[in-house]
């Protein structure tokens, strides 16, 4: 759910009517370092770092990182040469990117074009190759050539950092800063603990024991919203009793809201809630709650881009709210870091994104959907787009093997297109995720019969939001039994003491020590059934 939620914990309810190639991890990604020989005085000297960050067959995307050793410069144009004659750019981002041939060039947005003494430019691009897939070897900055040589050995765990998003802040500034890269966070295991591991077979998810998993659990709002408004990074506790609470209820899952802009360290953030002290206390709320047996589901709510077109949210360029679809220039360096963060820990799930809605900005379902999963330019929204097939590439080129979670069109509430458009993994561990209230378009049970059933056959699906805005359970009671039925687990919306409570959105709990309101104790009395 979206919720422009404030300090004063009045939520505004969301009014809910109703590419690229296959993915397989190469053996590894090439990179290449180069360094200018001679600086001009006209012109600054330059290091590149060319980096391959995943490949797949005929499909791979790269990072370029480009230092300005020489005088601060305003306006640049980048060009590169593919050496083989079937490698070509198809989406790229953090700049204007053209090819002529085997020539690639890239001019300045409006809000980078400054790149100080020392700084640094950040681009990136998905490609396409035919025969083979060398690496660029000559780069020039405005002109001057930044020569050398390949330096390091392939890797296929590149670190690359974040950078502004191609839709800035309300005032950026002029040399945009970048967030910290995975590498400066804790990597690595995250504490499994007493969490079962899990993977995806068939349609159903399983443990590493082979036991079938299903999820019953609780959405835990806050640190989507708290650190780009100042205030922290969780609303409310995060502690053992907290978690003892949640687990009281039966609970085995949390899904947990997250902004890329805190977790990425965007300059419009306070310092204190983003970056290494965001990404710390996500890490450790995670390992909180793998100790204590619950899985962690790590959703990407909230992200960058100026959307004003049909259902906005909000005006901002910033991270603020829910946009139709997420930003590329934040988003997959986002995923790229969390995956790098989490992975070898397959007690956590990444949704990676809450609740798109494409179609709305495109005009139609068609266009809506191909957004979804290929991303780039989408008619209506004014930055480039992250579609799913990129962001499950962002996570596997990092060597994770995570469940991944794909939220529908429609604020997650439409799966008709979800298996005609589903991403490809590598992994097989791809889930279908859905949300579900009683103000959606597939709130009769005669959709969920014709529209959910048929995806729940050929993939997992797991509700990662369900609730009702009416103080009671009337309607999550048979959704509920019926996804009980059909063997699927769900998430309820919130576990949240919001002024109000149920009567200004679906908030489960009046305190923190898990009292439930009238919703709540429904859900309550359900979920403690379960095995």
């Amino acid at each position: 759910m979206d919720t422009l939620h404030h300090r004063s914990r009045s939520p505004r309810l969301r009014a809910a009517l109703a590419g690229t190639g296959a993915v397989v991890l190469a053996a590894g990604a090439g990179i290449v370092a180069l360094t200018s020989t001679a600086a001009s005085a006209a012109t600054p000297a330059c290091a590149v770092t060319y980096t391959v960050s995943s490949q797949w067959p005929g499909g791979f995307g790269a990072s370029i990182t480009v230092v300005n050793n020489g005088a601060a410069i305003n306006g640049w144009t980048f060009g590169f040469s593919f050496p083989a004659s079937g490698q070509s750019v198809t989406q790229g981002w953090n700049g204007t990117w053209s090819q002529v041939g085997a020539n690639v060039t890239v001019t300045n947005m409006s809000w980078n074009a400054g790149i100080s003494t020392g700084g640094s430019l950040q681009l990136g691009f998905n490609g396409a190759w035919t025969g083979s897939n060398p690496v660029p070897t000559a780069f020039t900055l405005n002109g001057v050539t930044c020569n050398g040589g390949p330096a390091g050995s392939p890797s296929a765990s590149p670190t690359p950092s974040p950078s502004k998003s191609a839709s800035p802040s309300a005032s950026p500034s002029s040399s945009p800063s970048s967030s910290p890269s995975p590498s400066a966070s804790p990597t690595g295991s995250s504490g499994g603990g007493a969490a079962p591991q899990l993977h995806v077979s068939g349609n159903k998810i399983l443990t590493s024991g082979g036991a079938a998993w299903t999820p019953h659990g609780v959405n835990r709002a806050g640190g989507e919203y708290e650190c780009v408004q100042g205030y922290g990074i969780w609303d409310g506790p995060a502690d053992q009793a907290s978690v003892s609470a949640i687990k009281s209820w039966n609970a085995n899952a949390v899904r947990v809201p997250l902004n890329e802009a805190c977790w990425n360290g965007e300059s419009y953030v306070n310092s204190a809630y983003a970056g290494s002290n965001y990404i710390n206390a996500v890490k450790s709320f995670v390992n909180l709650l793998n100790s204590n047996g619950l899985v962690a589901i790590l959703d990407l709510h909230w992200t960058d881009g100026t959307y004003t077109g049909n259902s906005s949210g909000c005006s901002s360029a910033q991270a603020t709210c829910q946009k139709p679809m997420p930003d590329a220039a934040q988003a997959i360096p986002f995923w790229t870091s969390v995956a790098s963060t989490f992975k070898g820990d397959n007690a956590v799930i990444f949704d990676l994104f809450n609740e798109p809605y494409a179609s709305r900005a495109t005009g139609d379902t068609t266009s809506g959907w191909q957004c979804w999963k290929n991303g780039g330019t989408c008619n209506g929204i004014g930055y480039q787009v992250a579609g799913m097939q990129s962001m499950v590439n962002a996570v596997r080129s990092t060597g994770a093997s995570n469940v991944i979670m794909l939220g529908g069109e429609e604020y997650s509430n439409d799966l008709t297109q979800w298996l005609s458009y589903e991403p490809t993994d590598p992994d097989n561990n791809l889930v279908a995720s859905w949300h579900d209230y009683n103000f959606n378009t597939c709130a009769p049970q005669s959709c969920w019969t014709s529209q959910v059933a048929p995806v729940i056959a050929k993939v997992p699906v797991i509700a990662g939001e369900i609730g009702e805005n009416d103080c009671s359970g009337s309607f999550i009671n048979p959704l509920m039994s019926w996804l009980d039925s059909q063997g699927t687990g769900y998430l309820a919306w919130t576990w949240d003491n919001w002024s109000g409570g149920c009567s200004s959105g679906p908030t489960l709990i009046t305190d923190y020590t898990g009292t439930p309101t009238n919703f709540g104790a429904a859900y309550k009395a359900h979920i403690t059934t379960l095995p």
